[in-house]
């Protein structure tokens, strides 16, 4: 008599499922590229003509720019070594950093709590609590500031989203949302956009709050909507990148990421728009470039482990249009914008999840492993300033100091010279 071996259903299940995530993740992880995909050369941003005086500078949105490129064109005076001017501190942390209209600044820290400060002397001018938790930025507009709110109150999953006076804080408007929001708020021509965790994309009248429209996502829309031509990018916690239309919300293009094991990675990185191109990062561990027009991918870079972060872009002095970002495997990295190749990158030691901010020709990052900020030459990596301090996202100006958003405390620095 023969023996025969039965081998149960169930490990020939597992033992398919093992073959076919080795051929899947050999298959769909790793740098891709596309060497002839569509590139358009742009000339860098110049500050925009305004009056005479820093007083009436402002750095209205997430990110400075309507596009979110976070480079600001800083004179060559705004470099370290820098001297503290005043600090204002507390005990919640500030994740995201402030945005600033003429003499102040506003931030929102991750208690719900937005504050409006005196840039000149840090004095604190008002203080709302808005709710029980949050994690973004405001955005300004003339005399109104906006921000959106995580938790209305403790436990709850339902956001909001509040439109306040500048100069005493009082409360023009607010509406209660049905999911929870840490999207930044773009504000452009009258509207409010901004993405919530249930997968609405919403755009508001900025006078009321009324709703203009809404558009639905596969998932949660954690970043700030980047706008570009009349046209909004974003990506969502399905894996996915769409383009809509500004006036409409209607959905112009949807692209997926290459994919993490057994489905898409999620975007939380906000997207920045240049050079014909949408660049954001995704947790599978790459950072994506799309074509801006189709949504077709360019190219994708690997790093070591998840990408939270949103790019800094900007045109260098001897390396070309370059991208600036970090990842949690603890790199800093400056990637070639057109090819996807790297061209140099920082070890911080610790784990990278906050965006940078390029100030001229100086990116600023923090470290959340070790909670310090750094300045770095963008055309080769060098270490220019370094703070004990700082988690996520790093530094907003005003061309003549530099703002800088430590765990608990915010910082106002000035050139020694």
């Amino acid at each position: 008599m023969k023996l025969r071996w039965i081998v149960p259903a169930a490990v020939l299940l597992l033992a398919g499922l093992a073959l076919g995530g080795y051929v899947y993740a050999r298959n769909r992880t790793g740098s891709i590229y596309h060497p002839r995909a569509p590139f358009v050369p742009q000339a860098n941003p110049t500050l925009p003509k305004r009056k005479p005086g820093p007083e009436r500078f402002t750095w209205p949105l997430y990110g400075y720019s309507q596009n979110h490129t976070r480079y600001f064109p800083a004179p060559a005076s705004l470099r370290p070594p820098f001297r503290r001017v005043w600090a204002v501190g507390g005990s919640s942390l500030r994740e995201f950093p402030p945005v600033l209209s003429e003499n102040r600044i506003f931030q929102l820290t991750d208690n719900g709590t937005l504050t409006a400060v005196d840039k000149w002397d840090g004095k604190i001018l008002w203080s709302r609590q808005l709710g029980a938790l949050s994690a973004s930025a405001p955005a300004v507009g003339g005399n109104t500031l906006y921000a959106t709110v995580l938790a209305r109150a403790a436990g709850s999953e339902e956001g909001r989203v509040v439109a306040l006076n500048v100069t005493n804080g009082h409360i023009r408007w607010s509406r209660n949302l049905p999911s929870r929001t840490e999207s930044s708020p773009l504000l452009d021509h009258g509207r409010l956009y901004f993405g919530s965790e249930n997968g609405t994309v919403y755009a508001l009248e900025a006078a009321s709050g009324h709703t203009v429209w809404t558009y639905h996502a596969e998932g949660a829309v954690k970043a700030s909507p980047t706008l570009s031509g009349g046209v909004l990018y974003f990506g969502d916690y399905s894996g996915h990148v769409q383009a809509i239309s500004e006036r409409t919300g209607r959905r112009l293009w949807l692209a997926s990421s290459e994919g993490a094991l057994f489905g898409n990675g999620t975007f939380y990185s906000t997207a920045a728009v240049m050079y014909g191109r949408v660049f954001l990062g995704n947790t599978d561990g790459r950072v994506y470039a799309y074509d801006q027009r189709t949504g077709a991918l360019d190219w994708a870079y690997q790093t070591g482990a998840y990408v939270y972060a949103s790019p800094a872009v900007t045109n260098v002095p001897g390396l070309g249009p370059t991208i600036y970002l970090g990842s949690y495997d603890g790199h800093f990295y400056a990637i070639n914008a057109r090819t996807g190749h790297v061209d140099w990158n920082y070890d911080a030691a610790g784990k990278i999840s906050g965006s940078a901010t390029i100030l001229g020709g100086i990116v600023y990052f923090s470290d959340l492993g070790t909670h310090s900020s750094y300045g770095l030459d963008i055309a080769n990596g060098h270490v220019l300033f370094r703070a004990d301090t700082g988690a996520f996202d790093p530094v907003i100006s005003d061309g003549h100091r530099v703002y800088l958003t430590g765990y608990s405390a915010l910082y106002a620095l000035a050139p020694t010279g």
